[in-house]
């Protein structure tokens, strides 16, 4: 069996990763600027926010096995997960614009708007970025070319983070005239969803599944769940996955408040500093592949995110006036965290085939939407905890902030979100899939295929 011959070209290696450059326009604009666009554009409390984030994403969380078994059991003849990227990319596109718009409503009835667009949004992100999540499972049964393709896939999924954190402001202020211009924001998603849509097709047109379940081995909902959650390297997964997008979401949603308020001049340094991290975390995912394959996934996950940790716990202590420590602190951060987003990613494919290995069953549209659950968990708890905290810390929009509210925007750059970052490193060391043993899965699975064994 030549298990190494199943290699993708770099052509649908890039396809693929066109997929998340597309979701990153949407999901960076939600990182990055959505807590500043409702508390300072659409004028909600900080607190309101935070409540609205954390029950929209969690209910959204608890869709997302149901659209996994649905795109599993989906059957056309370009595949299960590719018709998606299709089919809801410009309801996706609709739903974002929708929520960055600032209707002519005041009181309740703003704050129901608020969450009927979220939620729509979040449905939508949904049902587009759960199959294509799974689709990278499905492309090869190649553990080492899965984590190649995944690498490229964030290298590509960082970029738009260059022209959102660059591009949005200016974007905002051509459009409406001022940053808190209501007409500006909804022009500037337009703008990025238009661009999705493109990149979304993209993936569609130059990507193949390759790795499907015969048909007799399909079951029931009940029967997939049952599988899932005996399957103790996912769970250990999910742990991480909650920790780990805990940490980095607390973090980037209170990066804009942090140079808004508490660095010097800080409205002026954000794009650049922003700019510089993002360049050093494309650097991180390029070197993922090579590094993986040295150390093994896992024991490379530990060690990225245990650095990751250490580091901004020290950034606590960087004088908000030094830049030169604020930058470089942010560009280290960035480098060593950038690792953890294709690898957790590529294990997720491996506990699929894990799955499938002791159950004789494959539901990888299941064991990602699951997973996507699992990482929108740890999102709403970010940005939950990003509202209600910097409520507690007594933020007031447009104003200069006391200095118990600076002290709190500094601890949820720094200590807060590292807590987090150390619950996902002690986590992983309960996850049992190692370089050996995926090898061993590759050759059996591929076997039993091969003899047409029934199981």
């Amino acid at each position: 069996m030549q298990i190494a011959s199943k290699k993708l070209s770099v052509s649908e290696k890039i396809g693929y990763g066109m997929g998340d450059f597309a979701s990153n326009f949407f999901w960076q604009m939600f990182s990055i600027f959505m807590a500043k666009f409702y508390t300072d554009v659409f004028l909600i409390s900080a607190a309101t926010m935070g409540t609205m984030i954390l029950v929209t994403r969690l209910a959204d969380a608890f869709i997302d096995p149901m659209i996994g078994s649905i795109a599993d059991r989906t059957n056309t003849r370009w595949g299960h997960y590719r018709p998606y990227l299709i089919w809801m990319s410009i309801p996706m596109a609709v739903t974002a614009v929708m929520t960055f718009t600032v209707p002519n409503f005041e009181g309740t009835a703003k704050i129901i708007y608020a969450y009927v667009t979220l939620s729509l949004m979040l449905i939508a992100y949904s049902a587009i970025n759960i199959p294509y999540s799974a689709l990278l499972g499905v492309l090869t049964p190649n553990s080492e070319e899965r984590t190649s393709v995944s690498s490229y896939r964030f290298v590509l999924a960082i970029l738009p983070v260059f022209i959102i954190i660059n591009a949005t402001i200016p974007m905002v202020t051509y459009f409406g005239g001022n940053v808190n211009s209501p007409k500006g924001w909804q022009m500037a998603m337009l703008v990025y969803s238009l661009i999705a849509i493109v990149c979304f097709w993209i993936t569609f047109k130059l990507t193949r599944e390759r790795v499907n379940p015969e048909p007799k081995k399909k079951g029931s909902l009940k029967q997939d769940l049952k599988d899932l959650f005996q399957n103790k390297p996912w769970v250990v997964l999910c742990v991480v996955g909650i920790a780990a997008l805990t940490n980095a979401n607390i973090r980037s949603t209170v990066m804009f408040y942090y140079f808004d308020y508490v660095v010097p001049n800080g409205k002026g340094y954000f794009g650049p500093v922003m700019t510089t991290g993002a360049g050093m975390f494309v650097i991180g995912v390029m070197l993922t592949s090579p590094l993986s394959k040295i150390f093994g996934k896992r024991n490379f996950y530990m060690v990225s995110m245990s650095l990751t940790a250490l580091c901004t716990i020290g950034y606590y202590w960087v004088p908000p006036e030094n830049i030169a420590l604020v930058w470089g602190g942010h560009a280290l951060i960035s480098l060593l965290a950038a690792p953890t987003a294709p690898l957790v990613w590529a294990m997720y494919a491996d506990t699929a085939d894990y799955s499938e290995w002791k159950s004789g069953r494959r539901a990888t549209g299941l064991v990602f939407s699951m997973a996507s659950l699992a990482q929108k968990f740890g999102w709403a708890l970010g940005g939950g905890a990003a509202g209600w905290l910097l409520a507690l810390y007594g933020y007031v929009p447009n104003v200069a902030q006391s200095a118990e509210t600076t002290n709190g925007i500094m601890l949820m750059v720094s200590i807060i979100p590292a807590i987090a970052a150390l619950i996902a490193v002690a986590a992983l060391w309960f996850y049992e899939i190692d370089e050996k043993l995926i090898h061993q899965i590759s050759v059996d699975l591929e076997q039993r295929k091969a003899l047409g064994a029934q199981f």
